[in-house]
């Protein structure tokens, strides 16, 4: 270990740990319906029609969202959709495309 390492106390453990470990720790693993790992960036296909609440439509089964972000919470994704703004999907209705 290199001495100019950050270290952070670990309340968990009661330890001083590196940050690079603990930041590892944090890192959240999002994945589809079908457990592809999903990233910011991505393109996703929803897997069934989903009635949008407060918009009054109904995204089909099939409709490819393009351009996804993760959000803090895994079994959530920020979407952009042409009709609908500030969509958010749940990872359990989308499957990772390509």
């Amino acid at each position: 270990m290199s001495d100019d390492e950050e270290y952070v106390y670990d309340e968990a453990s009661g330890e001083w740990r590196p940050a690079s470990e603990v930041r590892a720790e944090a890192a959240v693993v999002v994945k589809d319906a079908a457990g592809n790992v999903l990233a910011d960036g991505d393109q996703v296909v929803l897997v069934k029609d989903l009635k949008v609440k407060g918009a009054g439509t109904t995204l089909k089964q099939g409709t490819v969202i393009r351009s996804i972000r993760l959000t803090d919470n895994p079994e959530e994704i920020d979407c952009r959709h042409d009709t609908i703004k500030g969509l958010v999907l749940r990872t359990e209705f989308v499957r990772k495309r390509g």
